[in-house]
């Protein structure tokens, strides 16, 4: 596949994958900002975002490009988190960012430059609890990678955003990201690519080591030349998004395999690494909010990934209305039987745990799913009983209700064993 590169000094398109990135990106980092800056003691945040392939600034049609964006949304939760502390009566919140804005184009660093100033200076000028410094590279991501770093460790920023929206799939190393969620200790990354360029990689491969990655997901290695023609199909989608997570798995601790939603076909790929649970669960609502802008084939409830199309119908997820009374039915069944893998009891903290790298569901659902279940009930640190979905908090236990067997204590008599 040949690569499609923005053309920024001739005024770049907006295709509509990057409409959809850019409204999860926007929404998702208001939500951010907004839960970091929740402490009633609070009167400061920082935080660095790094732009790794910044572009243009703005397409032809005027629409912003994510440097724009991410300055439009520090300026909105700014504002509304302090409207919002100063009806409660509590002090405001200054919020400090480093702004690290790279792209190997000349041409589309002097476009960023000359879009980004005014919103710069309306920021100065109007805003006096943000602050903004930004820092502008001009090299391949790898290349810039370092630099990048010493900024980062200079300024001793702890709190981190990196926005990877490369084209193709081969302007990042894994090994960088693997660094990249290392590095920080809150650290989440946004990261773009091209499912046709890595299937194109993977055919590429040492045949053997192929045929083992892909033995599990029931394809053999030579029909992978046959996926492309089959982008619309929703079994085409799951074996993919399996494919995806199993080679990203291991370099975050939550990892969202979910694809850019596109009438065409699953092409473009928009990957959430989060070190925590709770940057999962916030990722999954903003999702839900923009229904259909990404996809899942599979189960719904879950153990996301666990579909064998051999034995199962699977479904396509997109995060909508219709998706979500499909995941509660699911979950209702899931949620006991993962309970009952503990014994009979779990800290609703260790379930979150549990769940959120195996699950598209939204996070009111995954509540209501535990309310309404006939077979768990959630028990305060006190010994009192939830009866309401949005009272359950994370020092919560989820406690089976009866001693429902979901698995034999056994799997079979022990061998071995001498008694004394």
């Amino acid at each position: 596949m040949v690569e499609k590169r923005y053309e920024w000094a001739r005024g770049a398109t907006l295709e509509e994958h990057s409409r959809r990135k850019h409204k999860i990106l926007r929404e998702y980092l208001f939500e951010y900002l907004v839960v970091r800056c929740r402490l009633p003691q609070q009167s400061r945040f920082r935080l660095a975002i790094v732009d790794g392939f910044a572009g243009g600034g703005r397409y032809r049609c005027g629409a912003a490009g994510s440097p724009i964006i991410v300055l439009e949304e520090l300026k909105h939760a700014v504002e509304t988190v302090n409207l919002d502390r100063a009806a409660q009566g509590l002090g405001q919140v200054a919020v400090e960012c480093l702004l690290v804005l790279n792209d190997f184009s000349s041409d589309a660093l002097e476009s960023l430059k000359t879009h980004l100033a005014p919103v710069q200076a309306e920021i100065a000028a109007s805003m006096p609890n943000l602050h903004v410094r930004v820092e502008y590279l001009n090299q391949p991501f790898e290349a810039a990678y370092p630099a990048i770093k010493q900024l980062l460790e200079a300024g001793r920023y702890r709190n981190v955003l990196f926005n990877l929206d490369q084209c193709g799939h081969s302007h990042v190393d894994r090994r960088t990201l693997i660094d990249i969620m290392r590095a920080y200790p809150s650290v989440e990354i946004f990261y773009t690519f091209a499912i046709e360029a890595l299937v194109a990689f993977l055919q590429k491969s040492d045949p053997e080591l192929l045929a083992a990655q892909l033995q599990h997901l029931d394809i053999e290695p030579g029909n992978l030349a046959s996926l492309e023609g089959a982008m619309s199909k929703g079994s085409w989608l799951g074996a993919a998004e399996r494919i995806v997570f199993e080679t990203f798995r291991n370099c975050a601790p939550f990892v969202s395999p979910f694809s850019i939603n596109n009438p065409d076909g699953w092409r473009y790929w928009l990957i959430h690494f989060a070190n925590f649970y709770r940057a999962r669960q916030v990722y999954n609502n903003v999702l839900h909010k923009n229904s259909s802008a990404q996809a899942h084939f599979g189960r719904s409830g879950l153990n996301m990934l666990s579909y064998d199309p051999r034995h199962e119908t699977g479904a396509l997820y997109l995060f909508d209305l219709s998706g979500r009374q499909q995941a509660l039915g699911q979950l209702l069944e899931d949620i006991p039987r993962l309970v009952s893998e503990s014994g009979d009891a779990i800290p609703v903290h260790d379930f979150y745990e549990s769940i959120y790298n195996s699950t598209p569901a939204h996070a009111d659902d995954v509540h209501q799913a535990i309310i309404d279940n006939p077979d768990v009930e959630v028990l305060t640190p006190g010994g009192g009983e939830r009866r309401k979905a949005n009272t359950i908090a994370v020092g919560d236990i989820l406690r089976l209700k009866n001693q429902k067997s979901f698995f034999p204590m056994f799997l079979g008599p022990a061998t071995g064993a001498r008694s004394e």
